[in-house]
């Protein structure tokens, strides 16, 4: 049975070794071809053109720990909290009027907040 294989494979590498010349063979090119136009330059983003998907962001250092302050549109949306000895951790918030969330080493119990009553 093993010998069977073994002839199985001869033969595919044998073909596959017999094909080969023909991927090979190179053809030469059409004479009417043309060059492709230039390509134009991608846009720049300018002091006035600002883009609204990337943050700003600002590195405030205290104490031995480095806060990174995200921003959209001058909106404090997220902060990074690299302490002098532990783990980074990120808070963000939670909503438009809520308060910080914090995701690190120890996540908080997340309680779900609906509104039932609206008076």
């Amino acid at each position: 049975m093993r010998k069977s294989y073994k002839n199985l494979g001869l033969l595919l590498l044998a073909l596959g070794f017999a094909q080969a010349p023909l991927l090979v063979e190179a053809k030469a090119p059409p004479a009417d071809l043309q060059p492709l136009e230039e390509a134009p330059p991608p846009p720049t983003i300018g002091s006035d053109d600002k883009a609204a998907d990337e943050p700003q962001i600002t590195i405030v250092k205290k104490k031995g720990e480095t806060i990174e302050e995200y921003r959209i549109n001058g909106q404090l949306y997220m902060m990074k909290v690299t302490p002098a000895h532990g783990v980074p951790y990120y808070m963000h918030k939670e909503d438009q009027n809520g308060g910080w969330l914090m995701d690190g080493p120890n996540q908080p119990l997340s309680i779900p907040k609906w509104t039932i009553f609206r008076f």
